[in-house]
């Protein structure tokens, strides 16, 4: 397990954002159920995001992409400018084209039906620790 980017801290931390409760709640118990990983806060929207990273300062970002307001990309570029160490990886129900991804500074995209254990290791190994 690699340690997360925030020396202090011998766990990787994670902000979920999605406006959904629902996957908000099912990321949660993936993130308390991974071992080397704490879940640091959940936001519902890009700007509780912005914000909420400012006060935790996580290594790693699940963003949905699809939100009302500021949408993923946005938020993604927004968090890239003001947290540059941390990995904000893109999380969606539908298919987004990697060019996107790409255009926005995010380091991954994962589809909601993949989030699992193992799928939040592999991003950490990969692009992470």
């Amino acid at each position: 397990m690699a340690w997360a980017r925030n020396g202090a801290r011998p766990y990787v931390g994670v902000v979920t954002v999605d406006d959904h409760e629902l996957f908000r709640r099912a990321a949660r118990e993936v993130i308390e159920a991974t071992d080397g990983f704490e879940l640091l806060g959940e936001a519902g929207s890009g700007a509780e995001a912005i914000a909420l990273t400012r006060e935790v300062d996580p290594d790693l970002v699940l963003l949905d992409v699809r939100m009302p307001g500021m949408d993923g990309f946005e938020t993604a570029r927004r968090l890239r400018a003001a947290r540059p160490a941390a990995v904000v990886v893109l999380i969606s129900s539908d298919d987004v084209p990697g060019p996107m991804c790409d255009s926005c500074g995010a380091a991954a995209f994962l589809p909601k039906k993949d989030f699992c254990q193992a799928a939040l290791r592999e991003l950490w190994a990969a692009h992470g620790g």
